[in-house]
């Protein structure tokens, strides 16, 4: 399991071992998230599907397809409590070199700037590691704390993508912003 470390995270791969830990932080913050995310499926709440959904998870790294980091603070030794998460999904290879840019936190760690710390690590890992040229982050036009977070990592607007994703029931609008890797040749 890969393991990073920032000056207060820890940011950490997990496995079907934690689905407790991770189906914990979706009950934390069920209401918090409904209005940014995809619907869920009826057992999306149970220790059963979380665990499924992790194994794949793993599946998907070890063939290249993602990187999912859980976020725990650096004083949590035994990863009992995580705060959020950050994935870089649909890694295309080839001649695009790209990915999808996702992340989400605990609604009682807001405004401590725990995801611009984590991204920064994340996107140094993407950049170095997996050699990627682009990341994109679709946000919605309402989202403004995201739009910030974005702004401060150097990313671009590169415009709107309309009804891009179906979000909480309906189809939304979303800002297409870029960040590339200006090292890679």
């Amino acid at each position: 399991m890969r393991l990073y470390e920032t000056n207060r995270l820890i940011l950490r791969e997990l496995d079907e071992t934690f689905a407790l830990t991770v189906l914990n932080y979706y009950q934390r913050n069920k209401d918090f998230l409904k209005e940014w995310e995809a619907e869920k499926p009826e057992d999306f709440f149970t220790l059963e599907y979380q665990s499924e959904r992790l194994k794949k998870d793993i599946e998907l790294t070890k063939s290249g397809h993602i990187l999912k980091l859980w976020l725990f603070h650096k004083d949590d030794k035994d990863f009992a409590r995580t705060i959020g998460c950050i994935s870089f999904s649909n890694i295309v290879r080839s001649i695009l070199q790209s990915c999808i840019l996702g992340y989400k936190l605990d609604k009682d760690e807001l405004n401590k700037g725990y995801i611009t710390e984590a991204l920064r690590k994340g996107i140094k890992i993407i950049f170095n590691e997996y050699q990627l040229h682009r990341i994109e982050a679709p946000i919605m036009l309402r989202n403004e704390a995201s739009i910030r977070v974005v702004k401060k990592l150097g990313f671009e607007n590169e415009g709107i993508a309309k009804k891009l994703l179906k979000v909480n029931g309906k189809w939304e609008d979303h800002m297409r912003w870029v960040l590339l890797n200006d090292e890679m040749q």
